[in-house]
């Protein structure tokens, strides 16, 4: 028994200890006031917009992370457990897998020029494949040519340039043989350890992005011992809604949560509507995860989306009362596609000239809609314009009296208050593409949380 198998065993142990100190006092979803939440959630609610990263072996091959792997995929899909099988070829990227140019510094300071404030980079997908050095597994970066660990690097490089640190963490795990088989225990116990791993080694981490669990049966998970160590460990620490999705139960013979308390604590922080803008929620902090390109991870250099929609996609979150977390999928080498760095750049230059009215801004208080949407911060309330109706566009009263206008861009605003409406126009020529960023500034600030009305043709 080598090294690293021995200290990997002994790191299972330990997690397995946390029974008896499943200590759930300490668990913000269950205890924190409403006071304490907004303290904690305030800069993810600010930051609007982040980067998300799929990258790993699978990009030797261009394939998709995880659904490439063509192999048994056990019955968290299907509800039925299968024989599992291998895929020699995906399963196999790892010996290939050597990023030489992968600079963690340059990624993060792409970030940081790109608008982002934050990152979230996948530590370990539905493949199994660790890019850390974990000791309870032999199946990671270590393993690989390239041989050094890339969560490290990552972490010292966000720590370095202040930027808000996230890891993603498949609990679904195609490869590993313990996964769903028998009471779970072995697998349940090892991916706890690997979280223990990532949140003890790596200094500070702000956002843990779990994908998806299975089995049908919450008894085949212990979420009060995970969620327990997680917040020992990183008490403001953030978490996403999928660290028990897809869990069931599905049929009246699942088992569902064991207590009210796991449900609760489960759902997270913030929902994850994936592919596509969210609905507007004022009262749930949310999220879209959407891929540049043709998929999640690297798939060849081109088929990636124009920047013009994903600055739409962005205002759409933005004042809809999410956040975007836009995902790239870099080249087997560690760089970026052209495609996908346009995108990048051309939001980081939309940003310089309008980031006043994206961060920091609370959605509403008008209902989004075809023409666009709105926020506010302070005193300052924007409508985001994307399509201009041929009749006009006008909105129901404002609570609190308008004391200036302006566009972002200084062209002229024609603006019209009354009892019962409020009006804005600007002239063909003085539009902006892809988004018209009008500001009114307020004789109080509105209200957060609260939707007034919606847009509407200006009344004669």
């Amino acid at each position: 028994m080598n090294t690293k198998t021995i200290t990997g065993v002994m790191l299972i142990l330990l997690v397995s200890s946390w029974a008896p100190a499943a200590d759930l006092s300490r668990v913000p979803q269950l205890h924190e006031t409403k006071e304490q939440r907004d303290e904690r959630m305030q800069w993810f609610r600010d930051a609007k917009f982040g980067m998300f990263i799929h990258w790993g072996p699978c990009s030797v091959g261009a394939k998709e992370i995880g659904w490439g792997r063509q192999a048994n995929r056990p019955w968290d899909i299907n509800g039925v457990q299968t024989p599992r099988t291998e895929d020699p070829v995906y399963d196999n990227y790892y010996k290939q897998f050597n990023p030489t140019n992968y600079s963690a510094e340059a990624w993060v300071r792409f970030a940081k020029e790109s608008g982002m404030k934050y990152m979230v980079l996948i530590a370990k997908h539905h493949d199994g494949f660790a890019q850390f050095d974990s000791k309870v597994s032999d199946y990671d970066i270590m393993a690989s040519p390239y041989g050094k660990d890339i969560i490290r690097a990552y972490a010292e490089a966000c720590h370095q340039q202040g930027m808000k640190l996230g890891l993603y963490y498949s609990t679904r795990d195609w490869y590993h043989p313990d996964y769903l088989v028998g009471d779970n225990r072995k697998y349940d116990e090892f991916y706890r350890a690997q979280v223990s791993e990532l949140l003890s080694n790596y200094g500070a981490v702000d956002v843990m992005w779990f994908d998806h669990v299975g089995g049908r049966d919450w008894g085949k998970w212990k979420f009060d011992e995970l969620f327990a160590m997680m917040y020992q460990l990183h008490p403001h620490l953030i978490v996403n809604n999928r660290a028990a999705a897809f869990c069931g139960p599905a049929t009246p013979e699942d088992r569902g949560p064991a207590s009210p308390e796991i449900a609760k604590m489960t759902r997270g922080d913030y929902d994850t509507p994936e592919g596509s803008i969210g609905a507007m929620n004022l009262d749930r902090d949310w999220e879209s995860c959407i891929h540049v390109g043709q998929g999640w991870s690297y798939h060849g250099e081109d088929g990636f989306k124009g920047p013009e929609d994903c600055i739409k996609m962005l205002v759409s979150c933005t004042t809809g009362g999410g956040n975007l977390l836009l995902n790239f999928g870099p080249r087997p080498d560690g760089t970026f596609a052209e495609g996908e760095a346009r995108v990048a750049r051309a939001m980081g230059a939309w940003l310089q000239k309008h980031g006043e009215a994206i961060y920091g801004t609370r959605g509403g208080p008008y209902r989004n809609g075809s023409w666009g949407g709105s926020c506010h911060k302070g005193d300052k309330l924007y409508l985001h314009v994307s399509e201009w109706p041929v009749e006009g566009l006008g909105f129901d009263p404002l609570p609190h009296k308008v004391l200036a206008v302006r566009t972002l861009n200084g062209a002229p605003v024609t603006f019209k208050q009354s009892a019962d409406e409020l009006s804005v126009a600007v002239d063909v020529k003085d539009r902006e593409k892809p988004v018209t960023v009008i500001e009114l500034t307020l004789e109080k600030p509105v209200e957060s949380g609260r939707i007034i009305g919606s847009a509407h043709a200006p009344k004669p």
